[in-house]
């Protein structure tokens, strides 16, 4: 494997991750009962809330609804494809040998 391919991976799971969490967000949005203090929820909380909060500070809740959480979603697939889609930077500027 080169170092590329290991790179390409390793990012497309991260950010597959953060893709994923932040859906998990917009789900317990549709909750509000659901509190993220406990522990099986803290962890999704302080993994995305470094995110969020600042995004919240540009863009205020609309009406109530939250939608930095679908802001990062849109930001964070931009970002996969762009680095290690079919064409991404990561297997552009290092080609297999």
């Amino acid at each position: 494997m080169t170092p590329a391919l290991l790179v390409s991976i390793g990012l497309g799971i991260l950010l597959s991750a953060l893709t994923f969490l932040f859906i998990m967000r917009i789900i317990l949005t549709w909750y509000p009962q659901v509190s993220l203090k406990q522990f099986p929820l803290s962890w999704l909380a302080i993994a995305t809330e470094p995110f969020l909060a600042p995004t919240r500070r540009l863009i205020p809740p609309l009406g109530g609804v939250d939608i930095s959480p679908i802001i990062w979603v849109g930001i964070v697939t931009l970002l996969r494809e762009l680095l290690v889609g079919q064409q991404g930077l990561v297997l552009l500027l290092f080609p297999a040998a």
